[in-house]
């Protein structure tokens, strides 16, 4: 299996992803085609997918905050079942970002990560792959380490009309774990930062935002 980079939508192996993303997502967490071709060429992003004799059979996107000292990992799709997709992907991911990070010169602390949580949305296939049921996924990053932030979140629609996505929770894997809470400013920092690329947001998350801003931390629980 290859773990290969993406940074052109020319790239033969973009279409490939970008299919897979549609058929294992809602449409809301999906960006268009033809809007992914500058985000490609951004240093501070990673878009990376596992080929296995030709074929796109998984992909992750993940990106590192420098000034923040932290990652966040987009995605993480799992094509094809009994092929280990979903190891190879975490340790690639995981030595890539070290390295990226070494070079860097800089620290991480941990790593956000967006998840489904089931027992507030249960009507999402993500494509009839079994290990991409949310069930699974939330065990498996539970399994890695991340914890969720004890707060409701919701978070802009990727379709860029300014809709609330719901439903979900934001976690982190503190690379520390006896960290038992993140400042509230990093978190707000971060998201601000993160959805700083669309324009329009809900009221809902802004809303979130203050709620957020009046805390000084937020506890991380299990997931």
């Amino acid at each position: 299996m290859e773990f290969i980079r993406i940074t052109s939508i020319n790239d033969r192996y973009f279409r490939q992803m970008h299919e897979l993303m549609g058929r294992v997502f809602p449409p809301e967490e999906v960006l268009a085609f033809d809007l992914w071709a500058e985000p490609l060429k951004d240093e501070g992003l990673r878009v990376v997918v596992a080929v296995h004799e030709g074929e796109v059979v998984g992909a992750t996107e993940y990106r590192y905050y420098k000034d923040m000292g932290v990652a966040m990992t987009d995605f993480t799709i799992i094509g094809k079942e009994g092929l280990g997709v979903g190891r190879f992907l975490a340790q690639q991911r995981q030595n890539d970002l070290f390295e990226w990070v070494r070079q860097s010169g800089g620290e991480l602390t941990g790593m956000f990560a967006e998840i489904y949580n089931p027992y507030l949305v249960e009507e999402h296939e993500f494509g009839g792959i079994k290990p991409m049921d949310p069930f699974v996924r939330r065990e498996v990053l539970s399994h890695l380490g991340y914890r969720r932030l004890d707060f409701p979140y919701v978070h802009p629609s990727w379709e860029l009309n300014g809709e609330a996505v719901s439903g979900l929770d934001l976690c982190f894997l503190a690379y520390d774990e006896s960290v038992k809470e993140l400042p509230a400013a990093l978190v707000v920092r971060f998201l601000r930062t993160y959805y700083a690329i669309q324009e329009r947001k809900p009221e809902a998350w802004y809303d979130m935002i203050r709620r957020l801003e009046g805390l000084d931390t937020i506890a991380l629980l299990p997931i």
